[in-house]
């Protein structure tokens, strides 16, 4: 007995068609100050009513959208601590899963990111899901990989740009990997594992560019969104290129068995 308490966020609904469809979601424990009362603790856990889009974790819980300056400095401040971490003992690292997918970790910002001039609205359907843009992207990826071996078996000539190539082919494995071998998943645990992969791999800051290029970006982010904005691209690039000099390892109850 450690004598600490535990808290458990998640305020999401599980269920087929409702919220994002999730049969099981990864709760990531965080241990509560002693200066939170028993009051205050069960308010913050308590569970959403339907009728409402449920509470999210993390920065996403704050009064109000962020700015791009608040988002730019709770994800700096992200890496920092998975930065720290790696420089510290082994034995004084703690936890990375929570730095990670945590309510103030990588995840949570990323996530800010990404809605940050997200066009979610569906006319006469339900909201998009990050993951829904993704999909996007990789059906994008899928044909214009096909155009360019059509190409290449036409013509005999290799254009450049193989290492983007490899890219789009190792995003596409991913998210079709991801699509048939966690169907329990809901669609923002998906885009979850998918963060916390492309992190590990160091697909992620080099992914973002390609992401900017796709019409998907085009058709479902706004200009001053972080991914179409050419100064904030080039400065999340710079911040999350920082990870990439660490060898992170994801712990099996994240990656759902992807990697067996």
């Amino acid at each position: 007995m450690t004598g600490h308490t535990w808290r458990f966020p998640c305020g999401r609904w599980l269920g087929r068609g409702i919220d994002d469809g999730s049969l099981e979601r990864i709760l990531v424990g965080e241990m509560v100050p002693s200066n939170v009362t028993s009051d205050d603790l069960i308010q913050s856990c308590k569970t959403p009513p339907r009728c409402r889009s449920p509470n999210l974790s993390g920065p996403r819980r704050t009064d109000g959208k962020p700015n791009v300056g608040e988002i730019q400095q709770l994800l700096g401040d992200a890496v920092n601590n998975i930065v720290k971490f790696y420089y510290k003992p082994e034995k004084e690292r703690g936890s990375l899963t929570l730095l990670l997918c945590g309510d103030l970790g990588l995840v949570a910002c990323l996530e800010l990111v990404f809605t940050y001039g997200f066009k979610s609205s569906r006319f006469f359907g339900k909201n998009l899901y990050l993951w829904d843009y993704l999909e996007r992207v990789e059906q994008e990826f899928r044909g214009a990989l096909r155009d360019e071996r059509e190409r290449e078996e036409l013509t005999g000539l290799t254009r450049e740009g193989a290492t983007v190539n490899i890219l789009k082919k190792n995003t596409v494995a991913l998210i079709d990997k991801i699509n048939r071998k966690s169907t329990p998943l809901g669609k923002d645990d998906k885009w979850q594992l998918f963060m916390c992969i492309t992190a590990r791999d160091r697909m992620l800051h080099r992914l973002l560019l390609p992401l900017h290029q796709c019409a998907a970006s085009t058709q479902l982010y706004e200009d001053s969104s972080f991914i179409r904005d050419p100064q904030l691209l080039r400065d999340l690039i710079n911040v999350l290129a920082t990870i990439a000099d660490f060898d992170i390892v994801l712990e099996d109850s994240l990656t759902r068995g992807l990697d067996d």
